[in-house]
Protein backbone atom coordinates (compact mmCIF):
# COMPACT_ATOMS: atom_id res chain seq x y z
CA UNK A 1 0.00 0.00 0.00
CA UNK A 2 1.52 3.26 -1.06
CA UNK A 3 1.71 6.20 1.63
CA UNK A 4 -0.90 8.20 0.48
CA UNK A 5 -3.11 5.42 0.47
CA UNK A 6 -1.90 4.80 3.92
CA UNK A 7 -2.80 8.24 4.54
CA UNK A 8 -6.11 7.80 7.20
CA UNK A 9 -7.40 11.24 6.20
CA UNK A 10 -6.13 11.05 2.60
CA UNK A 11 -9.47 11.58 1.40
CA UNK A 12 -10.66 14.65 3.78
CA UNK A 13 -10.80 18.44 2.35
CA UNK A 14 -11.06 21.43 4.53
CA UNK A 15 -11.05 25.00 3.38
CA UNK A 16 -9.34 27.06 6.53
CA UNK A 17 -9.84 30.43 7.51
CA UNK A 18 -7.26 30.40 9.80
CA UNK A 19 -4.77 32.16 11.60
CA UNK A 20 -2.02 32.94 14.22
CA UNK A 21 -1.97 29.67 16.62
CA UNK A 22 -5.28 28.20 17.70
CA UNK A 23 -7.18 27.25 14.46
CA UNK A 24 -3.87 26.66 12.60
CA UNK A 25 -2.62 24.33 15.82
CA UNK A 26 -5.53 22.22 15.22
CA UNK A 27 -5.39 21.83 11.45
CA UNK A 28 -2.02 21.19 12.02
CA UNK A 29 -2.34 17.68 13.07
CA UNK A 30 -5.29 16.90 10.03
CA UNK A 31 -2.81 17.61 7.52
CA UNK A 32 0.23 15.82 9.13
CA UNK A 33 -2.97 12.67 9.03
CA UNK A 34 -3.35 13.33 5.13
CA UNK A 35 -6.07 15.72 5.10
CA UNK A 36 -5.99 18.41 2.40
CA UNK A 37 -6.45 21.79 4.48
CA UNK A 38 -6.43 24.53 1.96
CA UNK A 39 -5.65 27.97 3.81
CA UNK A 40 -6.96 30.94 2.91
CA UNK A 41 -5.26 34.04 3.65
CA UNK A 42 -6.27 37.62 2.82
CA UNK A 43 -3.42 39.36 0.76
CA UNK A 44 -5.14 42.71 1.91
CA UNK A 45 -2.95 42.17 5.25
CA UNK A 46 -0.04 40.20 3.94
CA UNK A 47 -1.99 36.96 4.93
CA UNK A 48 -2.03 35.00 8.69
CA UNK A 49 0.12 37.61 10.69
CA UNK A 50 1.95 34.64 12.20
CA UNK A 51 4.00 35.29 9.05
CA UNK A 52 5.65 38.09 10.53
CA UNK A 53 6.27 36.96 14.17
CA UNK A 54 10.11 36.47 14.83
CA UNK A 55 12.66 34.94 15.34
CA UNK A 56 13.38 33.30 12.13
CA UNK A 57 11.76 35.63 9.60
CA UNK A 58 12.75 35.63 5.67
CA UNK A 59 10.34 37.96 3.97
CA UNK A 60 6.68 36.14 4.53
CA UNK A 61 8.24 33.44 5.80
CA UNK A 62 8.79 32.47 10.03
CA UNK A 63 9.53 29.87 11.84
CA UNK A 64 6.43 30.61 13.67
CA UNK A 65 4.49 30.10 10.77
CA UNK A 66 6.05 26.79 10.09
CA UNK A 67 5.36 25.64 13.42
CA UNK A 68 1.61 25.49 12.69
CA UNK A 69 1.23 25.06 8.85
CA UNK A 70 3.71 22.11 7.62
CA UNK A 71 1.53 20.03 4.91
CA UNK A 72 -0.96 23.07 4.45
CA UNK A 73 -1.74 24.82 1.14
CA UNK A 74 -2.09 28.71 0.34
CA UNK A 75 -4.65 30.91 -1.53
CA UNK A 76 -4.87 33.98 -1.49
CA UNK A 77 -8.45 35.67 -1.52
CA UNK A 78 -10.68 38.64 -0.62
CA UNK A 79 -13.97 37.14 1.09
CA UNK A 80 -15.41 40.78 0.70
CA UNK A 81 -14.83 40.99 -3.10
CA UNK A 82 -17.16 39.12 -5.75
CA UNK A 83 -14.70 37.37 -7.21
CA UNK A 84 -12.74 36.40 -4.15
CA UNK A 85 -16.02 34.76 -2.80
CA UNK A 86 -16.99 33.14 -6.22
CA UNK A 87 -13.51 31.54 -5.83
CA UNK A 88 -14.13 30.52 -2.46
CA UNK A 89 -17.58 29.32 -3.05
CA UNK A 90 -16.04 26.65 -5.82
CA UNK A 91 -13.75 25.94 -2.89
CA UNK A 92 -16.74 25.04 -0.59
CA UNK A 93 -18.61 23.15 -3.47
CA UNK A 94 -15.22 20.63 -3.28
CA UNK A 95 -14.65 20.58 0.09
CA UNK A 96 -15.95 18.51 3.24
CA UNK A 97 -15.42 21.55 5.54
CA UNK A 98 -15.00 24.72 5.99
CA UNK A 99 -12.75 25.52 9.75
CA UNK A 100 -12.16 29.39 10.75
CA UNK A 101 -10.93 30.64 13.78
CA UNK A 102 -12.25 34.68 13.88
CA UNK A 103 -13.37 36.74 16.35
CA UNK A 104 -17.46 35.87 17.16
CA UNK A 105 -18.80 37.99 15.44
CA UNK A 106 -16.62 37.33 12.26
CA UNK A 107 -18.06 34.08 10.63
CA UNK A 108 -21.80 35.73 10.37
CA UNK A 109 -20.13 38.74 8.59
CA UNK A 110 -18.32 36.78 6.04
CA UNK A 111 -21.08 34.27 5.64
CA UNK A 112 -19.21 30.75 6.92
CA UNK A 113 -21.98 29.66 8.41
CA UNK A 114 -23.72 26.17 7.30
CA UNK A 115 -27.36 29.01 6.61
CA UNK A 116 -24.59 30.82 3.80
CA UNK A 117 -23.22 27.92 2.16
CA UNK A 118 -25.80 24.95 2.48
CA UNK A 119 -26.77 25.95 -1.33
CA UNK A 120 -23.48 25.59 -2.15
CA UNK A 121 -22.65 22.18 -0.43
CA UNK A 122 -25.50 20.81 1.44
CA UNK A 123 -22.73 18.40 3.04
CA UNK A 124 -20.36 21.11 4.20
CA UNK A 125 -19.64 21.17 7.74
CA UNK A 126 -19.11 24.51 8.91
CA UNK A 127 -16.50 25.02 11.97
CA UNK A 128 -16.17 28.23 13.80
CA UNK A 129 -13.51 28.68 16.54
CA UNK A 130 -13.38 31.69 18.18
CA UNK A 131 -12.80 33.36 21.43
CA UNK A 132 -16.11 34.10 23.30
CA UNK A 133 -18.56 32.32 21.22
CA UNK A 134 -20.82 33.80 18.36
CA UNK A 135 -23.18 35.49 20.36
CA UNK A 136 -23.88 37.73 23.67
CA UNK A 137 -21.92 41.37 24.07
CA UNK A 138 -18.85 38.87 24.20
CA UNK A 139 -18.72 37.82 20.88
CA UNK A 140 -16.99 41.20 19.19
CA UNK A 141 -13.78 40.63 22.19
CA UNK A 142 -11.11 39.10 20.58
CA UNK A 143 -9.73 35.65 22.44
CA UNK A 144 -6.09 35.27 23.36
CA UNK A 145 -4.35 32.72 24.93
CA UNK A 146 -2.76 34.94 27.04
CA UNK A 147 -6.31 36.57 28.33
CA UNK A 148 -7.96 33.41 28.34
CA UNK A 149 -5.86 31.75 30.34
CA UNK A 150 -6.59 34.88 32.94
CA UNK A 151 -10.13 34.50 32.55
CA UNK A 152 -10.77 31.37 33.29
CA UNK A 153 -9.07 30.38 36.43
CA UNK A 154 -5.57 28.98 34.81
CA UNK A 155 -3.73 31.39 35.53
CA UNK A 156 -5.03 31.75 39.41
CA UNK A 157 -4.06 27.55 39.73
CA UNK A 158 -0.28 28.48 38.33
CA UNK A 159 3.02 29.22 40.53
CA UNK A 160 3.92 29.31 43.90
CA UNK A 161 1.41 30.21 46.47
CA UNK A 162 2.53 33.86 47.41
CA UNK A 163 3.83 34.72 44.00
CA UNK A 164 0.97 36.21 41.23
CA UNK A 165 -0.83 34.52 39.01
CA UNK A 166 0.95 32.64 36.37
CA UNK A 167 0.14 31.97 32.76
CA UNK A 168 1.33 27.94 31.56
CA UNK A 169 4.78 29.23 29.29
CA UNK A 170 2.95 27.28 26.73
CA UNK A 171 0.07 28.41 24.81
CA UNK A 172 -2.13 25.50 26.15
CA UNK A 173 -5.93 27.61 25.79
CA UNK A 174 -4.96 27.91 21.95
CA UNK A 175 -3.87 24.22 21.50
CA UNK A 176 -6.97 22.47 23.71
CA UNK A 177 -9.56 24.53 21.60
CA UNK A 178 -7.26 24.05 18.61
CA UNK A 179 -7.61 20.10 18.95
CA UNK A 180 -11.59 20.46 20.00
CA UNK A 181 -12.61 22.53 17.45
CA UNK A 182 -11.30 19.73 14.77
CA UNK A 183 -12.31 16.74 16.74
CA UNK A 184 -15.67 18.37 16.31
CA UNK A 185 -14.60 18.66 12.59
CA UNK A 186 -14.13 14.90 12.30
CA UNK A 187 -17.20 14.17 13.56
CA UNK A 188 -19.15 16.43 11.55
CA UNK A 189 -18.22 15.23 8.90
CA UNK A 190 -18.88 11.68 9.71
CA UNK A 191 -22.15 12.32 10.50
CA UNK A 192 -22.47 14.35 7.09
CA UNK A 193 -21.08 11.55 4.98
CA UNK A 194 -24.07 9.56 7.08
CA UNK A 195 -26.57 11.46 6.16
CA UNK A 196 -25.47 13.95 3.33
CA UNK A 197 -26.06 16.76 5.49
CA UNK A 198 -23.78 19.61 6.89
CA UNK A 199 -24.21 21.42 10.02
CA UNK A 200 -22.51 24.19 11.97
CA UNK A 201 -20.25 23.14 14.65
CA UNK A 202 -18.87 25.73 17.25
CA UNK A 203 -16.26 26.00 19.95
CA UNK A 204 -14.85 29.06 22.01
CA UNK A 205 -11.13 29.44 23.35
CA UNK A 206 -12.97 30.48 26.83
CA UNK A 207 -15.46 27.69 26.58
CA UNK A 208 -12.47 25.21 26.03
CA UNK A 209 -9.85 26.43 28.87
CA UNK A 210 -13.49 25.65 31.33
CA UNK A 211 -13.66 22.43 30.47
CA UNK A 212 -10.14 21.70 31.21
CA UNK A 213 -11.19 22.78 34.44
CA UNK A 214 -11.88 19.60 35.05
CA UNK A 215 -11.64 17.81 38.39
CA UNK A 216 -11.25 21.25 40.23
CA UNK A 217 -14.58 22.16 38.60
CA UNK A 218 -16.31 19.51 40.25
CA UNK A 219 -14.97 19.68 43.59
CA UNK A 220 -15.87 23.53 43.37
CA UNK A 221 -19.40 23.08 41.92
CA UNK A 222 -20.23 19.94 43.99
CA UNK A 223 -18.78 20.37 47.16
CA UNK A 224 -17.76 24.49 47.86
CA UNK A 225 -13.57 23.19 47.72
CA UNK A 226 -11.61 25.35 45.92
CA UNK A 227 -8.19 24.39 44.40
CA UNK A 228 -5.47 26.51 45.66
CA UNK A 229 -1.84 26.80 44.13
CA UNK A 230 0.74 24.66 46.55
CA UNK A 231 4.28 24.97 46.28
CA UNK A 232 6.55 23.17 44.40
CA UNK A 233 3.64 22.56 41.80
CA UNK A 234 2.18 20.34 44.28
CA UNK A 235 -1.36 18.26 42.89
CA UNK A 236 -3.84 19.56 45.37
CA UNK A 237 -4.73 16.30 47.17
CA UNK A 238 -2.26 14.10 46.39
CA UNK A 239 0.45 13.80 48.48
CA UNK A 240 3.61 13.47 47.67
CA UNK A 241 2.51 14.47 44.16
CA UNK A 242 4.96 17.02 43.28
CA UNK A 243 8.51 18.47 43.03
CA UNK A 244 11.20 18.18 44.76
CA UNK A 245 14.98 20.15 44.84
CA UNK A 246 17.98 18.01 44.64
CA UNK A 247 21.52 18.46 44.97
CA UNK A 248 21.88 19.96 41.56
CA UNK A 249 18.47 20.63 40.17
CA UNK A 250 14.80 19.17 40.63
CA UNK A 251 12.70 15.96 39.88
CA UNK A 252 9.08 15.43 39.57
CA UNK A 253 7.25 12.61 41.36
CA UNK A 254 3.93 11.38 41.62
CA UNK A 255 2.44 8.78 44.01
CA UNK A 256 -1.14 8.44 42.89
CA UNK A 257 -1.26 4.95 44.86
CA UNK A 258 -0.59 3.71 47.97
CA UNK A 259 2.26 1.12 46.48
CA UNK A 260 4.08 3.74 45.35
CA UNK A 261 4.20 5.95 48.24
CA UNK A 262 5.67 2.88 50.43
CA UNK A 263 8.03 2.05 47.52
CA UNK A 264 8.91 5.64 47.55
CA UNK A 265 9.97 6.00 51.57
CA UNK A 266 11.22 2.35 51.15
CA UNK A 267 13.69 2.80 48.60
CA UNK A 268 14.83 6.84 50.17
CA UNK A 269 15.99 4.97 52.93
CA UNK A 270 12.66 6.03 55.74
CA UNK A 271 10.92 3.13 55.61
CA UNK A 272 9.08 4.28 58.73
CA UNK A 273 7.38 7.08 57.26
CA UNK A 274 5.36 4.15 55.76
CA UNK A 275 3.70 3.16 58.80
CA UNK A 276 3.91 6.51 60.33
CA UNK A 277 -0.06 6.96 60.85
CA UNK A 278 0.37 10.58 59.99
CA UNK A 279 0.90 9.24 56.56
CA UNK A 280 -1.05 6.58 56.62
CA UNK A 281 -3.55 7.05 53.78
CA UNK A 282 -3.92 9.57 50.93
CA UNK A 283 -6.33 11.50 53.24
CA UNK A 284 -4.16 11.75 56.05
CA UNK A 285 -0.99 12.66 54.33
CA UNK A 286 -3.14 15.46 52.64
CA UNK A 287 -3.86 16.76 55.76
CA UNK A 288 -0.03 16.21 57.22
CA UNK A 289 1.39 17.40 53.64
CA UNK A 290 3.66 20.30 55.07
CA UNK A 291 5.05 17.86 57.46
CA UNK A 292 5.94 14.85 55.45
CA UNK A 293 7.12 17.28 52.43
CA UNK A 294 9.38 18.74 54.93
CA UNK A 295 10.50 15.30 55.43
CA UNK A 296 11.14 13.97 52.11
CA UNK A 297 12.57 17.33 51.10
CA UNK A 298 15.02 17.37 53.00
CA UNK A 299 16.29 13.90 51.74
CA UNK A 300 15.67 15.12 48.41
CA UNK A 301 18.22 17.32 48.76
CA UNK A 302 20.97 15.35 49.64
CA UNK A 303 21.49 13.74 46.38
CA UNK A 304 21.27 14.76 42.68
CA UNK A 305 18.94 14.17 39.77
CA UNK A 306 20.81 11.15 38.57
CA UNK A 307 21.53 9.72 41.27
CA UNK A 308 17.85 9.63 42.59
CA UNK A 309 16.65 8.83 38.79
CA UNK A 310 19.08 5.75 38.87
CA UNK A 311 17.33 4.59 42.75
CA UNK A 312 14.05 5.15 41.75
CA UNK A 313 13.30 5.03 38.36
CA UNK A 314 11.12 1.62 37.35
CA UNK A 315 9.97 1.87 41.57
CA UNK A 316 8.36 5.29 41.92
CA UNK A 317 6.76 7.59 38.98
CA UNK A 318 9.96 10.04 38.43
CA UNK A 319 11.11 12.45 36.23
CA UNK A 320 13.86 14.87 36.02
CA UNK A 321 12.68 18.56 35.60
CA UNK A 322 14.40 19.26 32.19
CA UNK A 323 15.34 22.59 30.18
CA UNK A 324 13.83 22.84 27.01
CA UNK A 325 16.95 22.54 25.09
CA UNK A 326 17.52 19.07 27.24
CA UNK A 327 14.10 18.03 25.73
CA UNK A 328 14.56 18.94 22.64
CA UNK A 329 17.61 16.91 21.87
CA UNK A 330 17.19 16.13 18.24
CA UNK A 331 18.71 12.50 18.76
CA UNK A 332 16.11 11.72 20.91
CA UNK A 333 13.11 13.39 19.05
CA UNK A 334 14.70 11.10 15.90
CA UNK A 335 14.65 7.91 18.39
CA UNK A 336 10.91 8.47 19.50
CA UNK A 337 9.58 9.39 15.92
CA UNK A 338 8.84 13.05 17.08
CA UNK A 339 11.22 15.14 15.09
CA UNK A 340 9.79 16.89 12.12
CA UNK A 341 12.64 18.06 9.39
CA UNK A 342 12.40 19.00 6.01
CA UNK A 343 14.04 22.09 3.92
CA UNK A 344 12.40 24.91 3.53
CA UNK A 345 13.14 27.78 0.15
CA UNK A 346 13.86 30.40 2.71
CA UNK A 347 14.71 29.19 6.48
CA UNK A 348 16.99 26.15 5.14
CA UNK A 349 16.67 23.47 7.60
CA UNK A 350 13.37 23.88 9.60
CA UNK A 351 13.01 21.25 12.43
CA UNK A 352 10.27 20.99 14.87
CA UNK A 353 8.20 18.49 16.52
CA UNK A 354 6.30 15.91 15.15
CA UNK A 355 2.86 14.09 14.84
CA UNK A 356 2.20 12.66 18.11
CA UNK A 357 0.18 9.77 17.16
CA UNK A 358 1.30 6.22 15.80
CA UNK A 359 -1.41 5.23 12.89
CA UNK A 360 -0.97 1.95 11.75
CA UNK A 361 0.35 1.39 8.11
CA UNK A 362 1.09 5.09 7.89
CA UNK A 363 4.01 7.51 8.29
CA UNK A 364 3.64 10.86 8.44
CA UNK A 365 5.94 12.85 5.93
CA UNK A 366 6.57 16.79 6.56
CA UNK A 367 6.44 19.58 4.15
CA UNK A 368 7.52 22.98 4.43
CA UNK A 369 4.15 25.58 5.00
CA UNK A 370 2.77 27.10 2.11
CA UNK A 371 4.82 30.39 0.76
CA UNK A 372 2.36 33.21 0.69
CA UNK A 373 0.10 32.14 -2.09
CA UNK A 374 1.88 29.30 -2.95
CA UNK A 375 -0.77 27.17 -3.81
CA UNK A 376 -2.99 29.66 -5.47
CA UNK A 377 -2.71 28.68 -9.12
CA UNK A 378 -2.54 24.86 -8.69
CA UNK A 379 -5.78 25.13 -6.22
CA UNK A 380 -7.75 27.18 -8.56
CA UNK A 381 -6.90 24.86 -11.85
CA UNK A 382 -8.68 22.70 -9.77
CA UNK A 383 -11.80 24.56 -9.63
CA UNK A 384 -11.44 25.01 -13.29
CA UNK A 385 -10.17 28.66 -13.39
CA UNK A 386 -7.47 29.18 -16.57
CA UNK A 387 -4.03 30.61 -15.60
CA UNK A 388 -5.06 33.71 -17.05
Amino acid sequence: MSEAAAAPLADLRIIAVEQYGAGPFGSLYLADLGADVIKVEDPAVGGDVSRAIPPGIEGTDSLFFEAFNRNKRSVLLDLKHPRGREAFERLVGSADAVYSNLRGDQPARLRLTYADLAAVNPRVVCVSLTGYGSVGSDAVLPGYDALIQAESGWASLTGEPDGPPTKSGLSLADYIAGLTACLGLVAGVLDARRTGRGRDLETNLYDSALAMLSYPAAWYLSSGSATRRAPLSAHPSVVPFQFFATADGYVAVACPKEKFYTALVTAIGMPDLARDPRFGSFAVRREHRDELVALLGGRFATRTTAEWLETLRGAVPIAPVRSLEEALDADDLRRREMLAEYEHPTLGRVRSVGLPLRVGRFEPTYRPGPRFGEGQDAVLAELGYSAH
